[in-house]
């Protein structure tokens, strides 16, 4: 209690941020083409399994948005982290567009960004 009492809220953050961030590269870009800069991850994956994949993938992402959102982030933001889930999941159910949609928009990866921008923890 205590400890939590002295923590620095940026400390937080930065737990919170990091945590997000291994989950959303998990989603997005947990692997490599061989011999390419493109990476892709458990959604692209999942998005092969008509219906079920993008379900399961969006719950997943889903609870990402709900985690920040119990974070306290303002409403606009996570509407807008929401917003990003339902465009990848929308499109994504696209028979081999989706695929190929899945595989460049990486929702995940820009819901962290926006909130790496809230909270001012980018790197510029």
């Amino acid at each position: 209690m205590l400890a939590t009492a002295l923590s620095d809220p940026l400390d937080d953050r930065a737990t919170h941020l990091a945590r997000m961030t291994r989950f959303a590269d998990a989603l997005d870009s947990k692997f490599r083409i061989p011999g390419t800069p493109f990476r892709f991850g458990w959604d692209s994956v999942l998005g092969l399994l008509p219906g079920v994949g993008d379900a399961a993938s969006a719950t997943m992402a889903f609870g990402l948005v709900a985690y920040a959102a119990s974070l306290g982030i303002r409403f606009s933001l996570v509407a807008r982290m929401a917003f990003n889930v339902a465009v990848d999941l929308v499109v994504g159910s696209i028979p081999l567009v989706g695929d190929i949609f899945d595989f460049a928009f990486k929702a995940n990866r820009r819901n962290v960004a926006l909130l790496r921008r809230e909270w001012r923890m980018d790197d510029a």
